[in-house]
């Protein structure tokens, strides 16, 4: 036994299975080109810079030489830290941004 929308007919049920099924091309075309593309982020105004990819694959880490402080090398560390964790987030935001322009909004489960 079928569910029936009521008031809705084969055609407009076709129409909206098109308009996901283009939805999900457009989603997984925007989520592989996101994969791609390089994402940076800075801490401690710029002495320690790291660029990850969009599948969070860290790609490189530079350290400006007056950020090497031996005797403070706690505060190196909480630099590359802070850096990635800021890049991590800028790829969230921007893989939710993205796709919320092409979802309208939906909050879709499972789909990214």
């Amino acid at each position: 036994m079928k569910a029936r929308i009521p008031g809705a007919n084969n055609q407009s049920q076709a129409q909206m299975l098109k308009q996901v099924q283009k939805m999900q091309e457009d989603m997984q075309n925007l989520q592989a080109e996101i994969e791609e593309r390089d994402f940076t982020a800075t801490a401690g105004n710029g002495l320690v810079e790291v660029t990850m990819n969009g599948r969070h694959e860290l790609k490189k880490i530079t350290i400006d030489p007056e950020a090497v402080d031996p005797d403070d090398i706690e505060m190196l560390e909480d630099f590359i830290t802070i850096a990635i964790n800021e890049v991590v987030k800028n790829i969230a935001e921007t893989q939710e941004t993205e796709m919320g322009a092409i979802t309208g909004g939906l909050n879709i489960p499972g789909l990214f």
